[in-house]
């Protein structure tokens, strides 16, 4: 028996995918729920479980294939053992057990696993490997489950000159001719300027690969927002004192009870909320020749990841404590890291927070995430002398910015948001006060 392995319904207004990667061979056993393949929406990245067990008979689209919802990926044939195991069991007399199958005769491979590890690269890690002539083996892996990533061997490339431990040794040529060397050419000074030639043969001048849907529609949304929005952004910058002060002071204690750490993330998701409730045209939105003002608070949080920049949404923030704020962001953090996320996950947001304090910005504009009309960026944590009542004093000092569609806010509203913003952090007791 032969079931197809199809693509599933990808939601709302997503009607295909891209064949990202296949987790199983052709002749691979696969059980019920094994990941057999991933796709890639302009989305998200998404996995196809196995429906029935036996074995990938065949895989009919290829890696990097466009693919319609309810389309055919693949077959699976369920064999003799699977379905002996699925029909009741006789109590008259036990099955005869069959005889055991000859493993399939093994392929001949380098010792050090070149080919195993080369069968788990993407095309464009592949094409890379196999330009330089490298052994994928011997660069490490930073990817999922330890894949080899195209970053790993762009890095490698960089810092590791050719040796003998990844490419074949240079075949030997004539030998030269030998010339006694004119005293004001020494043969140090040839040596010097040949060597250089060599390292930059190893890497070639460019490098073309396809985007991916997701960096695509990444690409698409961000022109959207400029093309579209009057954004504008205005600044300020915050004293995190007592934000760091409450905490030191309360960090440990918050993580034996919830089992999660405390960050900075929470005080500004309940920072925020405060201000949209003060300034609810930044929660708006404009839809046609209305304005929809939004009465819950769903609130993005951007996260890097390694195919491009998501934002899954904390829902209802609102009515979400400190605690539930923050293991809500770690656990969408960790899906989206893994392409676990959901697509309900990624939409109807009403406000972002976006931190590149966190790679070390120290002030930047960021671009809105449409249809929103406000996204709050955060930044590096850095002391500086500050003038507080009359003397100088270093502070742990944070800028922030607010990006906004003028069409929707006013400068008043904008700077007025994000001074608010600026009070509930320099003293976090209005936030548990409501005030």
């Amino acid at each position: 028996m032969t079931t197809q392995i199809t693509v599933p319904a990808l939601g709302e207004s997503v009607a295909s995918a891209t064949v990202a990667k296949w987790l199983k061979k052709v002749g691979e056993h696969v059980a019920v729920d094994d990941a057999l393949v991933e796709l890639e929406t302009d989305k998200v990245t998404l996995e196809v479980y196995a429906q029935t067990a036996g074995t990938l008979s065949q895989i009919i689209a290829d890696e990097g294939a466009e693919v319609e919802v309810g389309g055919t990926l693949g077959m699976i044939t369920e064999g003799e053992a699977e379905r002996a195991a699925q029909r009741p069991a006789r109590s008259v007399a036990a099955p005869k057990p069959e005889a055991p199958q000859a493993p399939p005769p093994p392929r001949e491979k380098p010792a050090d696993g070149t080919a195993a590890v080369a069968q788990l690269l993407a095309p464009s890690v592949r094409k890379l490997v196999d330009e330089h002539r490298l052994n994928p083996s011997a660069i490490p892996a930073s990817g999922k489950d330890g894949r080899l990533t195209k970053s790993d061997v762009l890095a490698f490339l960089e810092e590791h000159k050719p040796d003998s431990k990844v490419l074949p040794p240079p075949q030997p040529g004539p030998a030269p001719t030998l010339k006694p060397a004119p005293r004001t050419a020494p043969a140090a000074k040839v040596e010097f300027f040949e060597a250089p030639k060599e390292r930059r043969g190893a890497r070639p001048r460019e490098d073309r690969v396809p985007m991916t849907r997701l960096r695509k529609r990444i690409a698409e949304r961000l022109k959207t927002a400029q093309n579209t929005a009057a954004m504008l952004t205005t600044f300020n910058e915050i004293d995190m004192t007592a934000c760091l002060a409450v905490r030191e002071k309360h960090r440990e204690a918050f993580e034996k009870k919830y089992g999660a750490k405390l960050g900075f993330l929470s005080f500004f998701v309940k920072a925020a909320i405060a201000a949209l409730r003060e300034i609810p045209a930044v929660n708006a939105e404009i839809d046609g020749d209305d304005l929809v003002f939004k009465n819950h608070y769903d609130i993005g949080v951007a996260v890097g990841t390694e195919q491009g920049l998501v934002v899954p949404v904390v829902r209802d923030a609102d009515r979400l404590s400190f605690a539930d704020i923050e293991m809500k962001v770690g656990e969408l953090a960790r899906k989206a890291r893994d392409g676990k996320l959901a697509l309900d996950e990624l939409s109807g947001g009403t406000f972002t927070i976006t931190n590149g304090g966190v790679y070390g910005s120290l002030m930047s504009t960021p671009i809105l995430n449409p249809p929103q009309s406000g996204i709050l960026g955060l930044h590096k944590i850095e002391k500086r002398p500050m003038a507080v009542g009359g003397q100088v004093e270093i502070r742990p000092m944070m800028y922030v910015a607010l990006t906004y569609d003028h069409r929707v806010i006013d400068g008043r509203e904008a700077v007025t948001f994000l001074v608010r913003v600026k009070d509930c952090i320099e003293d976090p007791q209005r936030l548990l006060l409501g005030i």
